[in-house]
């Protein structure tokens, strides 16, 4: 890899970086309220990271986002919830870290080469989005069930059936919008990247 490349690669790693803590500090460029849901953004950032860089700068990217979610569940919360369940960094940084792991995964080793670029870039965008909300609804269920069933104002019994209803309204929206997004974003800076 010549040096060039190396700096653009830097350059962009940073870029997407300071995209992430905008995206993160600044109401509707990550979270955007659309009637009863509030759908997040911020993974196709990460998802883009994979795929034009790859694993460890996709991890990197997700690992920042998640430590920002999970300083702020301690600083400036978000929510009534957030400084029950994103002091824990494996709810808050893992989910965002495998983010990266799983869309670089899908799109350079698991859909090489069975598929064209666009599509396995839609395919990890999907995939990676849907790491997020599973993983992050399933360690709170887990670790936190019956506080975030109060949160919900929930019996214990009602919180599973819950979870899988924000799976499938915001979860479904999320992976749509991300497997969307992805290929137009990505594949021009593949193209700059490869030059």
């Amino acid at each position: 890899m010549n040096k060039k490349n190396n700096t653009f690669r830097l350059v962009l790693l940073g870029m997407l970086t300071a995209i992430i803590i905008i995206q993160t500090s600044i109401p509707f460029l990550g979270y955007i309220p659309i009637g009863p849901l509030s759908l997040t953004i911020i993974q196709v950032t990460v998802i883009i990271a994979a795929i034009v860089l790859g694993t460890k700068e996709g991890a990197i990217i997700g690992g920042i986002w998640g430590m920002i979610t999970f300083i702020r569940a301690f600083v400036a919360p978000t929510s009534v919830i957030a400084p029950i369940v994103f002091t824990n960094p494996l709810v808050s940084v893992l989910p965002r870290i495998l983010i990266g792991v799983v869309a670089a995964y899908v799109f350079h080793k698991m859909l090489s080469k069975k598929l064209n670029e666009t599509v396995r870039m839609s395919i990890a965008g999907v995939l990676g989005s849907l790491t997020n909300t599973v993983l992050v609804l399933g360690l709170i269920y887990l670790f936190y069930r019956e506080p975030y069933a109060n949160f919900l104002e929930l019996d214990m019994e009602q919180l599973l059936p819950a979870l899988m209803t924000i799976v499938a309204t915001n979860g479904i929206t999320e992976a749509f919008i991300s497997g969307l997004l992805t290929p137009i974003i990505s594949k021009p800076l593949l193209k700059l990247i490869k030059k």
